[in-house]
């Protein structure tokens, strides 16, 4: 998955952070040490005049030149080891110590991605997807069937709650498991509090430990941030365009709670297709009916959604009220 130009400048100015604390606090110990074990700055001294020398020798043709810098070398490092822990200092006092030992902080080793870097690739995307702190709980290994009745009959389909609970499941495993070939779309409908943003929010997470990038916006959000792009063009306006163009999973929860406009109309078909277009992942929950979504977002909208979505529905009693009579009955 490759980053952005901003994403990716922004994880290596973070390395870059690294690297200099690195350096501060080496060149703090080495400071500190000379002050207590003056000696310690002709070892470094006579380490270079070595290194110097040898190197010239080398160049004249001399084949044992480096080994005799390496021994050199060696018993000058033991000595200076020795005068450190005589002196009350760990051995190791005067080596680079870095968080991540593998790259010594540089996010690569021969030219791939440490996995260091892998996970701040991971937790950028958590950063940046406005779901940080939801995640934790909202994750499939929180998700229950207990709370989609088998007696729970779907007017609108005929299924229990459970069977259309079990169904959504399924395809949204499959989904998370398609994510690199399938390039899927979902559109969950339902009525209020029945885990339609939980499943959401269950395949967000799947996705990004997996380093893809997601973007979870409501629909006010949403539209919110297409109208600021266009009237404002400020940075952190054109930075959330990117992501919403940019990212692999686009999250718009809630659609129909935005005030309808022409504007939003016509910016639901352009960012929909555009992201159908260019082979990015966007998952669409609403309280909305189907006939609902085409007469708000017209048949234009409706039919990239019809053509390109996997349309799932939800149903049974509000979650939210089960668990407060739960809780009820517990205490």
């Amino acid at each position: 998955m490759p980053l952005t130009n901003s994403q990716y400048n922004a994880l290596m100015r973070i390395y870059e952070e690294k690297q200099a604390k690195s350096r501060y606090r080496l060149n703090q110990h080495y400071q500190n040490a000379c002050r207590k074990i003056p000696e310690l700055s002709s070892i470094d001294d006579a380490i270079s005049v070595s290194s110097v020398e040898q190197a010239r020798k080398l160049l004249d043709g001399d084949q044992d030149a480096l080994l005799a810098l390496k021994e050199q070398i060696r018993r000058l490092s033991q000595k200076r080891a020795f005068l450190l822990e005589s002196h009350g200092f760990p051995a190791d006092y005067l080596e680079p110590s870095y968080e991540c030992p593998d790259c010594q902080d540089t996010g690569y080793i021969n030219n791939k991605k440490c996995r260091c870097f892998q996970k701040s690739i991971i937790d950028l995307f958590y950063t940046q997807s406005h779901l940080r702190g939801t995640l934790e709980l909202e994750n499939f290994e929180h998700f229950s069937f207990d709370y989609y009745s088998r007696n729970y009959i779907d007017k609108l389909s005929g299924q229990s709650a459970r069977a259309l609970a079990e169904r959504a499941y399924q395809e949204a495993s499959a989904f998370i498991h398609d994510f690199d070939t399938s390039h899927g779309n979902l559109l969950l409908f339902g009525t209020t509090g029945i885990g339609k943003t939980f499943l959401s929010n269950c395949i967000a997470r799947e996705v990004m430990l997996s380093v893809h990038s997601v973007l979870y916006l409501t629909a006010t959000e949403f539209f919110d941030a297409l109208l600021s792009k266009t009237l404002e063009h400020s940075e952190e306006s054109l930075f959330l365009y990117e992501q919403i163009q940019g990212c692999d999973l686009l999250i718009i929860d809630d659609l129909g709670t935005e005030r309808n406009t022409d504007f939003i109309v016509s910016q639901l078909f352009v960012c929909l297709n555009d992201r159908i277009m260019n082979k990015k992942s966007t998952i669409i929950s609403t309280n909305l009916t189907l006939e609902k979504i085409k007469s708000n977002y017209t048949e234009r909208t409706f039919s990239r959604i019809s053509n390109h979505y996997k349309i799932l529905r939800l149903a049974g009693d509000d979650i939210r009220i089960q668990k407060k009579l739960m809780n009820r009955e517990e205490n």
